[in-house]
């Protein structure tokens, strides 16, 4: 492997907030955090055993921090949605209505599942993910580092209670291993009401001014002899090595803050073709899609039962990605970061062939990659149409279970990840979860869709066991075949889902059960597709590599500082409180948090208060206030949260912090490393920030003064409030 050059020779990104930053990177750019404003040792924060970064915790797609001594652990309120969801039923819907238990005795299990994950170590482990692949390619090299992967997982997870995995940066020209404490009893300790934490729904999600309370709150349990633990009510709270103190005090605009998470995924570093092809196909198929199934579910679900409680988490992400890639969309269009990438890419191909050691590096690479990216996408769009033969629970269910009892009969090590020893309380969780976000009625509804969308493939892309069981061609003759899928299988039923993990693929190929019939019947197909993208994933591990390898070069020939793309693992970034100018036009009058000059420059402003709530009320959801929450903001029962540069309490504040997906409930520090608020959302300028970033970047976040405020003022969480640490209020609490 080509080292990178030390971070230290470097300078900072050209756009100063730039970067999802590996903790381990943070020492070396020490004088530039100091000149941003931090207060505590950038090595403390490279060091996962300490404070803060010890206390910032993963859910499995959100983030979370510890909060208290007792294993109290504050994220958004759509990150905890899935529980809350869980809890609900129609007679007791804490969706609507919000939850708190007062006491230890009342904290409720999260859906099944529910995970907390809290990093302790993060190790290079990249020479031995790179020995003996020099001449292997394609699928070959895609198993190789796959059982390279696997065997440190297995060796890192020998010692209980963890969970392991490694994670491939700069397009695997690094490979780090993240070993994590795996608490597996989280239960729902608090959930403000619908209309304060859901407050402005879809119609503000991704938009500024926001005055939404996106927080909640679980607890960590463990066993009596403080290791992870089943749920079990002899369990006891968890006693983290360090919890966050809260600043009741907050923050002032312009006031340096950080935000350490576990972001999602981002594709910074992809090719001018890429981008050409998220905006050509990708975002334009997959958010008219998302569209389309959000109201496929609302329909199918309007007077059945508790059918649209149980997809409520489902439509929530339905709606919240839906706007994304239109957003996204919206902003390529105003956007030149195709032509920057051209130019980039053709400069990176001039430094290449300047020099003749460059040329036999890296040359031959560059060349294939471009080649590879077009086959890779001209595959794409049959993959996408393919995916709506799968698009039942039930059917994807029985796939799924078929593939566990096939790779039973391999030792463990040689089986593929995700079927696994290590992987069955995943399986179990996921089969439990079904019982509480499925229903036949809408299930039924979206497969039929999904396989209008699958029958538009040209018949030697299909499977031909699906066309065959399910007369594909034939409108009537495949409703009356899906119809009888339903009406003959057991699969409903969460005792005989969960039976079929200790079945031998005999049992299935004597089932039948029709959607196992199925499963049986297709299963050669499907693996036949997927080692074809097997195939092409290793080509992508050879290249993608040697193509970030000489864009690093080509960078830290400039004096540039390089991050990695976002991957899930750990990551600190930070920024300012700041508002922004906006494009002309998008402000028309004056309202909290924005300010409208028709005869100049007009501007979103940091903060936005508790006027602006009353401001949006209009008694229907999602503008719903809670009648005591007016009823506060009339009286000004502000409390120590007062902010005098306001004249309110704030609720939402904006930052320059460069975040993304999975960063939601990641905690925003201050300077000090204390809890001044939670991430929770981007400005609809920002949603491209999975492939670029602006001046104009701007992340959203829910002040801790009003998460103190709704938890002292509207319902009473004294209990939650005498637990945390809570610094910086004007008067003690």
């Amino acid at each position: 492997m080509r080292r990178l050059l030390p971070l230290a020779l470097l300078s900072a990104s050209a756009l100063a907030n730039e970067g999802m930053w590996m903790p381990t990177q943070l020492p070396q750019m020490a004088d530039t955090l100091k000149t941003a404003g931090l207060k505590i040792a950038p090595a403390d924060l490279a060091d996962l055993t300490k404070a803060p970064m010890n206390a910032v915790i993963s859910l499995g797609g959100c983030t979370a921090s510890f909060v208290s001594p007792k294993g109290l652990v504050v994220t958004n309120h759509h990150c905890a949605y899935g529980s809350i969801q869980y809890n609900s039923t129609p007679d007791k819907n804490l969706i609507e209505d919000g939850f708190l238990a007062k006491r230890l005795d009342q904290e409720l299990p999260g859906a099944p599942g529910s995970r907390i994950f809290v990093t302790e170590s993060m190790t290079e482990v990249t020479d031995t993910m790179n020995q003996g692949l020099a001449n292997l390619a394609g699928k070959a090299r895609y198993k190789a580092l796959e059982d390279k992967e696997k065997a440190l997982v297995a060796q890192c997870e020998a010692e209980p209670g963890y969970r392991c995995n490694v994670f491939s940066y700069y397009g695997g020209a690094q490979y780090w291993l993240l070993k994590q404490l795996e608490i597996k009893d989280v239960r729902l300790v608090y959930a403000p009401a619908e209309a304060i934490g859901v407050y402005g729904g879809d119609i503000d999600n991704w938009m500024w001014p926001r005055h939404t309370g996106d927080f909640s709150f679980y607890r960590a349990y463990v066993g009596k002899d403080g290791k992870p633990a089943e749920y079990s009510s002899d369990n006891v709270p968890y006693q983290p090595k360090h919890y966050l103190s809260i600043n009741g005090g907050g923050l002032a605009q312009d006031d340096f803050v950080m935000v350490a998470g576990y972001p999602g995924s981002t594709n910074r570093y992809r090719t001018a073709q890429e981008v050409r092809h998220a905006i050509g196909y990708y975002y334009p198929t997959l958010q008219k899609r998302l569209a389309d199934l959000n109201t496929l579910i609302g329909n199918a679900c309007e007077g059945v039962d508790d059918a649209c409680i149980k997809y409520a988490s489902y439509r929530q992400g339905l709606k919240n990605y839906a706007k994304n890639f239109q957003g996204q969309l919206e902003g390529f269009a105003k956007s030149d970061l195709v032509e920057r990438k051209v130019r980039l890419e053709a400069a990176l191909g001039n430094w290449v062939k300047q020099d003749q050691g460059r040329q036999a590096q890296y040359g031959q690479a560059l060349g294939d990659l471009q080649s590879l990216i077009l086959d890779d996408q001209a595959q794409q769009q049959a993959d996408m149409q393919r995916r709506g033969a799968s698009e039942s629970q039930l059917f994807a269910t029985a796939r799924s279970l078929y593939k566990w009892a096939k790779e039973r009969q391999k030792p463990d090590a040689e089986r593929e990840p995700g079927y696994q020893d290590r992987d069955r309380a995943r399986m179990e969780a996921g089969l439990n979860r079904l019982e509480r976000r499925f229903h036949p009625v809408v299930d039924k509804a979206l497969w039929l869709h999904g396989l209008d969308d699958y029958r538009q493939l040209a018949k030697d892309q299909r499977i031909g066991a699906i066309d065959q069981a399910l007369a594909v061609d034939d409108d009537k003759a495949r409703a009356k075949a899906v119809d009888g899928f339903y009406g003959a299988t057991g699969l409903m039923d969460s005792a005989t889902r969960l039976a079929w993990l200790d079945k031998a693929p005999a049992d299935y190929e004597a089932s039948q059960d029709p959607f196992i019939r199925l499963a049986v019947a297709s299963f050669a197909d499907f693996e036949r597709i997927k080692e074809q993208g097997e195939d092409r994933a290793g080509r992508f591990l050879a290249l993608r590599p040697v193509f970030m390898q000489a864009l690093i070069a080509y960078k830290q020939s400039l004096g540039e500082l390089v991050y990695p793309d976002a991957n899930s693992s750990l990551r600190v970034t930070y920024g300012h409180v700041k508002g922004y100018t906006p494009a002309v036009g998008t402000i028309t009058q004056d309202q909290d948090g924005a300010r409208y000059n028709p005869k100049g420059t007009s501007q979103y402003l940091p903060f936005t208060t508790l006027k602006g709530i009353v401001n949006k009320h209009t008694g229907q959801a999602p503008f719903n206030a809670p009648k005591a929450e007016l009823d506060a903001i009339a009286d000004q029962d502000f409390g120590p949260y007062y902010m005098a540069a306001i004249d309110s309490v704030p609720v939402n504040f904006l930052s320059t912090v460069d975040t993304t997906g999975g960063n939601s409930g990641s905690p925003t520090l201050n300077a000090k490393g204390e809890l001044v608020g939670l991430l929770f959302d981007g400005t609809y300028d920002s949603i491209n920030s999975d492939w670029d970033f602006t001046p104009a970047t701007r992340s959203i976040h829910v002040d801790t003064r009003y998460m103190l405020w709704v938890m002292d003022k509207l319902d009473g969480a004294d209990n939650l409030l005498s637990e945390m640490r809570i610094v910086g209020l004007p008067d003690d609490l």
